[in-house]
């Protein structure tokens, strides 16, 4: 069922001694993993002090992208649950001095409202 979830999307949470070789090196000092979520090749990082996004790109996924964004500079947050004709869900992020959120869809099954839960603690305890 694992390979099932990721090749339709589900976001399943990863075991952060899977990953913390990866993103140890961009952490700064007193910095720590939290929290992880891996969305097909896609993977969002929650620390003690900011969310990063990462985008793998291409075939191989050799390409990455490492969006950082501190708490502290996210105003609000949206999320659209999947509807009737609407497979999709989709969480928006507001960053402070950027007009457009950014944006992240996921597919039905996945448990976007612990995304949510998990981002807002994250936000409103800062």
């Amino acid at each position: 069922m694992g390979l099932l979830n990721h090749l339709l999307g589900n976001a399943t949470e990863v075991n952060l001694n899977d990953i913390r070789q990866e993103f140890e090196p961009i952490l700064i000092p007193g910095e720590e993993l939290e929290t992880a979520f891996r969305i097909f090749r896609d993977k969002w990082i929650f620390t003690t002090k900011r969310l990063i996004m990462l985008d793998v790109q291409g075939v191989t996924g050799g390409k990455r992208e490492y969006h950082s964004i501190p708490y502290k500079s996210i105003n609000h947050f949206s999320v659209e649950t999947a509807g009737t004709f609407d497979d999709d869900c989709e969480m928006k992020i507001w960053i402070k001095g950027m007009h457009e959120p950014i944006k992240k869809e996921f597919k039905r099954d996945i448990n976007v409202k612990e995304l949510s839960r998990v981002l807002a603690d994250h936000v409103m305890n800062e």
